[in-house]
């Protein structure tokens, strides 16, 4: 196990009265706001006026910016930090998931630089301070309401890239479960499958022992697979919405990924799917994570893949090693594809071999190489965006 340093600020309020915190934690810090959303679906259900209720409470004087999407683009970026700056807003309340939170963090650093907050991104310019960035969560997936990273899109030029820091992470977040009954059958599954990848990728490691970590990892992928079909099925089951929810959170929080010492591998092969395509991030990775596993099976990795057949997936420990690891695979396509009813295959989302060149450059980056749990280069992406396709 690698050295660490364990540091996870974020405050979380958790549970049905979540969102009366709002005030009392923004206020500590500021007395003027930027509320970043998506679209207009908080005003429906009633999110919106809860939070400017708990706000205007603290007499704490609102922003706005709305219309952020899916794949959150730089544009939306740009944006804030004019707003900001324009009027000296002190903090950001970010209501939504992770598109609208990872949006609201480079805004949040953004907004103490006088450069393009893209280059934070494109240049990775460190990121030095932030103002205070808080969050609503209304989706379980990403996990960026208690982490610093961001995922950011430029459709001007079909990168989809990471950035983040310690400052980035959000001072306080508010998370009721309740405020995610009305996510759809689709999201809820795609979000599943997104957490259920942040576990995969910190759990496929070439370090010599995680025992205890591997054990955690192990437990919050058996919730997500007990609890991500039974809120498909009953969208305001408030038990399964909070296990989601929670599992959503430490996946990718720090905690499990502190003491790990290899790169993610399908995450950023399937930020050039949403890139290229601009595809729903946590289906992308269901469809590319059962064929990675199958690319990178051998005698040398099969250990791995035997632990989660018979830990998570209760397979006959008694069994060869490498047949119990096919079921595995087998196993999670099967949960990612018929449990959660997710496409897949590339070509029922439309998409062909065309770019599977560039996006496989653009997937190893400048060195040239995903240095995972099994090292690939851009030959070894391009067989796995193929095995992918039907």
């Amino acid at each position: 196990m690698n050295n660490f340093t364990y540091d996870i600020p974020t405050r979380i309020h958790f549970g049905k009265d979540a969102l009366d915190f709002i005030g009392e934690e923004v206020g500590k810090y500021s007395k003027k706001v930027l509320l970043t959303y998506g679209g207009g679906s908080i005003k429906k259900n009633g999110i919106y006026d809860k939070v400017v209720e708990e706000l205007k409470n603290k007499n704490i004087e609102i922003f706005e910016l709305s219309g952020i999407k899916p794949n959150p683009r730089i544009d939306s970026v740009r944006e804030g930090v004019k707003l900001i700056k324009e009027n000296d807003i002190g903090a950001i309340l970010a209501v939504g998931g992770g598109s609208t939170i990872d949006a609201s963090k480079i805004m949040s650093a953004g907004a103490k630089v006088e450069f393009d907050p893209w280059d934070f991104i494109s240049e990775g310019k460190e990121i030095k301070d932030a103002i205070p960035l808080f969050t609503v969560l209304t989706m379980a997936a990403t996990g960026s309401e208690m982490n610093g990273g961001a995922v950011i899109s430029n459709p001007e030029t079909n990168e989809k890239l990471a950035s983040g820091s310690y400052y980035t992470r959000p001072k306080a977040s508010f998370l009721n479960p309740e405020l995610t009954y009305t996510v759809s059958e689709f999201q809820t599954a795609a979000g599943s499958a997104d957490i259920m990848s942040h576990l995969f990728e910190i759990y496929f490691n070439n370090n010599d022992s995680m025992y205890m970590l591997d054990r955690m990892m192990e437990s919050l992928m058996k919730t997500v697979i007990e609890y991500g079909p039974k809120a498909i099925k009953d969208p305001k089951n408030y038990e399964a919405r909070a296990n989601l929810m929670w599992a959503s959170s430490w996946a990718i929080n720090g905690f499990l990924s502190a003491s790990s010492n290899a790169e993610w591998s399908n995450h950023p092969m399937e930020h050039e799917l949403s890139a290229f395509y601009d595809i729903t991030h946590g289906l992308g990775l269901a469809i590319l994570t059962p064929r990675w596993m199958d690319y990178v099976l051998s005698d040398d990795t099969v250990n791995k893949f035997y632990d989660l057949g018979v830990n998570v997936f209760n397979l006959e420990q008694s069994e060869d090693k490498m047949e119990v690891a096919r079921k595995t695979i087998e196993k999670v396509s099967e949960f990612f594809f018929e449990k959660l009813g997710l496409d897949n295959n590339l070509n029922a989302l439309g998409i062909d071999e065309e770019n599977f060149d560039a996006m496989s450059k653009k997937a190893c980056g400048k060195n040239g190489v995903i240095k995972g749990f099994i090292d690939l280069n851009p030959e070894d992406v391009r067989k796995i965006y193929e095995m992918s396709l039907n």
